[in-house]
């Protein structure tokens, strides 16, 4: 496959990283590294990015899965904020919109509830205009008949109305993938599953690269770079403690949870932002064949690595959504999956998790140390543009003569979107009939295919053609090929089991039972793809063993 980016080419990524310095080296392999590493290939600095465990890993896989500017953002005062991710929204949905689309949200009204028919009106009102949305997509007020009839299992107890509106709903882990695949075609090195343990300094003590172990093949080497960037989400704090004393403002997390449950269990027709009896609001989003529930916002202060749905967190989301749908009566076992995620927020002392603020920061130590904390999935690109802007023009009093070129991520297709004339819409049916016709795939497989993977299912048919059998179904649970997992492992550098089912297709969250029967059969295909002998694919399933624990565990009550 052209354009490999894999297990092999991340070992011959960490060997250039090794023997050339760049200019620019990135911590951190989530969405807002993703975006770092892409604006500053495309400007023309020679970089490296090392993300310690998985691409998306963190936040950047478990979020609520919104490209949008947050209503309450607006109620909380944070107009510049809600303007400037409503440019984005439209930026990413022209760039990729495979991944990032238009989705109806309906905001029911109740007597004495958070929005009051007037402010809901204003606000939306306003919302709109901040953001730019397009006049065709603009609020729309409901009656409380009308509102009642879009969604008739809503409880109509003191119903007034509703507010319709748009946001944008997107794939996190998925648009981290291309985003990260972007940087890579533009010339970026890429590794996951490489950690870094340390900062290296020169005579002046300014930090100019780090050491790095290889946790793949348990080796450990140097990578120099005239500038570094921290863009570790949740461990943003951990690794400025490697520059010396966190010092200043610190990270605040918090813990947002999401439990799925089947569509016909809450057979919902319209995304859907619900008040809660403390005050808060959650998300009711249907997907596929589930509909996701969410998110809570409390404080975290245990293990970053593992935040995880406890008993307690599903029954706060379980008596939120019973409130409003008291007719599904739905229970703790109806939940089929969790993700927990943190929130990498900017601490206030006196504030609760809720009325922290989601606008980014940028810290510079003594040693010329770049951190960047906080901020929204929607804004990732735009705050990678600051902080490249603030990077190139550091490396200038250095180098007054360095040419680059100007920021163009708001012009440039992240990979997969490349879809040609007549839009998403003509390029979908297109390829939903070539699909149909050439191979014989049911339109779920390609509407499936092309929401993950946008133009880049062209690579997997040509791959196909090379080779009939990539076209043949891994069991029978998922609409899923060979050639989906050969192209994970060849194109977006797939390293475990676990990688594949929950990052790259989500199918632990979203189609957990299908998931579950076909891991034995992805793990046969993975180990021929990959060489991996006996003792690998036991240590492989264990690991997806302990991820099903995490999406699953609370329903047990043991976590």
């Amino acid at each position: 496959m052209s354009g490999e980016f894999s297990k092999r080419t991340r070992g011959q990524e960490l060997g250039k990283m090794e023997r050339e310095p760049v200019d620019l080296l990135v911590i951190g392999g989530g969405i807002t590294g993703a975006g770092i590493a892409w604006d500053a290939a495309l400007r023309g600095l020679k970089v490296a990015l090392l993300e310690e465990r998985d691409f998306a890993f963190g936040t950047s896989s478990r979020s609520t899965k919104l490209i949008h500017g947050g209503l309450r953002y607006l109620a909380q005062g944070e107009i510049n904020l809600v303007r400037e991710v409503g440019r984005e929204r439209a930026i990413l949905y022209r760039l990729c919109p495979h991944i990032v689309y238009p989705l109806q949200l309906l905001l029911p009204i109740y007597k004495g509830g958070q929005y009051s028919r007037w402010s809901t009106s204003i606000g939306l009102w306003i919302y709109d205009r901040l953001a730019g949305v397009l006049p065709k997509e603009r609020r729309v007020m409901l009656s409380k008949q009308e509102t009642a009839k879009r969604e008739p299992l809503l409880t109509e107890e003191g119903l007034r109305g509703g507010g319709m509106y748009v946001e944008y709903r997107t794939d996190d882990a998925r648009l981290t993938v291309e985003v990260m695949k972007s940087a890579h075609r533009a010339g970026a090195l890429v590794a996951n599953y490489a950690k870094v343990t340390s900062l290296i300094y020169d005579d002046n003590n300014r930090v100019c690269g780090a050491l790095v172990q290889d946790l793949v093949e348990n080796r450990v080497l140097t990578v120099r770079a005239k500038r570094v960037v921290n863009a570790a989400g949740p461990w943003v704090d951990t690794v400025r403690a490697l520059d010396g004393k966190v010092e200043g403002k610190r990270l605040h997390l918090t813990k947002g949870v999401h439990v799925t449950v089947k569509r016909e269990k809450l057979p919902v027709h319209h995304a859907l932002y619900l008040g809660t009896a403390d005050g808060r609001m959650i998300f009711v989003i249907p997907r596929e064949g589930v509909t996701y529930i969410g998110t809570t916002d409390t404080d975290y202060a245990e293990e970053i690595a593992k935040p995880v749905c406890t008993r307690e967190d599903a029954e706060y989301l379980l008596s939120a959504v019973n409130a409003h749908f008291p007719e599904a009566q739905l229970e703790i076992d109806d939940f089929l999956s969790s993700w927990a995620g943190l929130r990498p927020l900017i601490h206030a002392d006196g504030k609760s998790p809720s009325e922290l603020s989601r606008k980014e920061e940028i810290f510079q130590s003594e040693s010329g140390f770049y951190s960047m904390a906080g901020g929204k999935l929607t804004g990732f690109r735009k705050m990678a543009e600051k902080i490249v802007d603030m990077v190139v023009a550091d490396l200038r009093k250095e180098s007054p003569r360095l040419r680059t070129k100007a920021c163009s991520t708001d012009r440039s297709l992240i990979s997969g979107g490349e879809i040609g004339p007549g839009g998403y819409e003509a390029f979908h049916r297109r390829m939903v009939e070539f699909g149909k016709s050439q191979y014989g795939f049911t339109t779920e497989l390609m509407d499936r295919l092309l929401h993950r993977y946008g133009a880049n299912v062209r690579v997997m048919f040509d791959a196909i053609d090379r080779s009939p059998r990539l076209a043949e179904r891994i069991g029978a649970s998922l609409p899923l090929t060979r050639a989906e997992v050969q192209y994970a492992v060849a194109q977006e550098m797939v390293v475990t089991l676990t990688d594949f089912l929950l990052r790259r297709t989500g199918d632990l969250l979203f189609d957990t039972e299908a998931a579950l029967q076909a891991a034995p059969h992805v793990l046969v295909e993975m180990a021929d793809l990959l060489g991996w002998d006996q003792a690998e694919q036991e240590r492989q399933w264990q690991l997806w063993q302990e991820a099903v624990e995490e999406a699953i565990g609370f329903k047990r009550g043991e976590v």
